[in-house]
């Protein structure tokens, strides 16, 4: 049964394909184009608002957004080709090499500092989404050709599970990149400094998102309109919408097939061609200048170099000091 459902869900993401090729004609290159520099501009206030959030935990450190931007193009790239957001093990060693005197766990926390705003947002938008009518709620993701989503919301003692599991894999891998406990909680905290300054959070982290998601908003708007399913407020939500439930299980790259399930069911057969076709577009664009910001700004070349100078770093940093925090990059 199950085997079926995975056959019909790859079934369905390559028919979308095939139907985006032949389509490819059709497409509006003038808006397609404005997308992506929307898109491209988001991403950048999003690693501006990284950037604002690593600056107030090392106030005394020089710290280039050049490579803060790099990081984050190169992360958001390599999730585009990479399943369970693999680039975010990419741009968490690179923004940590382009931070001098920083930790793992400091890093880390200022990461999950983004999430707030996502997740409010995310909420506002789901909200809307579940109460106009076309988008499934989540006991019918089961009957969706979404090998994944199906068998979550089919099992949800399993998806309970899972969800358990990882949260408490998350805090003991934390714990596990620092030598003393007591030192991985200092630097957490340290990378949660800007949200104990409320007015410089809004300022230089909320403020700042919220501008990128009109970007982001302006980007997806154009995009239905390029592959020709029609660019309107709701139509924008309720793409965003499938995004956050997608973003929810990051299985595959992009959560491909999720988002292809989504999109057809809220828009038709005729919005598979874009389904695909924005996945495409945003995935080239992103790897594109993720791959260049690692070879021209890191001097890398592949994901596996990346991760060996992981490695040497983290050994490095246990070689000169064991894992204790240095004093010159204080909170």
């Amino acid at each position: 049964m199950q085997a079926a459902t995975i056959g019909e869900s790859f079934e369905s993401f390559f028919d979308a394909v095939d139907e985006f090729f032949s389509s490819l004609a059709s497409v509006r290159l003038g808006p397609l184009v404005l997308a992506l520099l929307c898109f491209a501009a988001y991403l950048t206030l999003r690693a501006r608002a990284s950037f604002n959030i690593i600056r107030a935990a090392y106030p005394e450190e020089r710290i280039s957004f050049r490579e803060i931007w790099g990081a984050y193009f190169a992360g958001y790239g390599f999730n585009a080709v990479i399943p369970a957001r693999g680039g975010d093990v990419v741009r968490l060693f690179l923004t940590k090499s382009a931070v001098p005197n920083s930790s793992y766990p400091a890093v880390g926390a200022t990461f999950v500092v983004e999430l707030g705003f996502d997740i409010a947002m995310g909420s506002l938008i789901l909200i809307f989404a579940f109460t106009q009518g076309v988008f499934p709620k989540p006991p019918d993701f089961a009957k969706l050709n979404a090998f994944d989503l199906s068998y979550f919301a089919q099992h949800p003692r399993f998806t309970l599970f899972v969800l358990t599991a990882l949260a408490v894999g998350t805090l003991v891998g934390f714990a596990l990149l620092s030598a003393r406990v007591k030192a991985f909680w200092e630097r957490v905290r340290q990378g949660l400094t800007i949200l104990h300054d409320r007015e410089r959070y809004l300022r230089e982290v909320f403020a700042v998102q919220f501008a990128g998601w009109c970007f982001r908003f302006a980007a997806f708007w154009s995009l239905l309109e390029a592959f020709g399913v029609g660019g309107s407020v709701k139509n924008v939500l309720l793409v965003l919408g499938v995004n956050a439930v997608s973003a929810a299980v990051p299985f595959t790259p992009q959560g491909a097939g999720v988002q292809q399930a989504l999109l057809v069911k809220i828009f038709g057969g005729t919005a598979a061609a874009y389904s695909v076709g924005q996945q495409i577009a945003i995935g080239a664009l992103t790897f594109g200048i993720g791959f260049a910001a690692l070879v021209f700004i890191f001097r890398v070349r592949s994901f596996k170099e990346v991760i060996a100078l992981g490695r040497q770093d983290r050994e490095a940093e246990r070689t000169r000091g064991h894992g204790e925090p240095r004093p010159e990059a204080g909170a």
